[in-house]
């Protein structure tokens, strides 16, 4: 697929959390305990290598406090859960007018298939990953711990 874009980039918006929970139709389809929620974006142009760029910094981010109060610990140190939902509105253009253009943003069927890799990889190494529902319109309730909020990109 030819790269079009300037700006693109997979996007991961991650927020420490002590717990969360999707609702799809009004019907609870996940939930998860301390650790992370993750929104991830997917952009025309985006790879697999995005995937695993993100994977690898996600899991080993050093934002959980150890035993002296200082963010030192990982996602994979403390143990923690993750869930994952799909977003594809990270691809928002906001430049221009006052609609967001969602031009940029990866057709559905293959931002599915980049996102479903981003949560197979870390699903090999944390214990418990949850999902939303892909393309669908959910209910998303969590406990935002810290708060602790970051902005991710693959390619900065």
């Amino acid at each position: 697929m030819e790269y079009t874009g300037y700006l693109n980039f997979m996007k991961a918006l991650l927020q420490r959390i002590m717990l969360a929970r999707v609702k799809v139709d009004g019907e609870i389809v996940s939930t998860t305990g301390p650790g992370l929620i993750v929104f991830l974006g997917v952009e025309k142009g985006d790879e697999v290598k995005d995937a695993d760029y993100l994977i690898d910094k996600i899991i080993n981010l050093r934002i959980f406090e150890d035993e002296k109060g200082k963010m030192n610990l990982s996602l994979l140190d403390t143990k923690g859960e993750m869930m994952v939902i799909s977003q594809f509105t990270l691809a928002a253009d906001c430049r221009k007018g006052r609609r967001p253009s969602f031009t940029e943003a990866e057709e559905p069927g293959r931002a599915e298939m980049i996102y479903k890799y981003f949560v197979e990889g870390v699903k090999r190494q944390i214990s418990k990953v949850e999902t939303g529902k892909f393309g669908a319109l959910m209910t998303i309730e969590m406990v935002h711990h810290g708060p602790i909020t970051i902005l991710l990109d693959s390619k900065r």
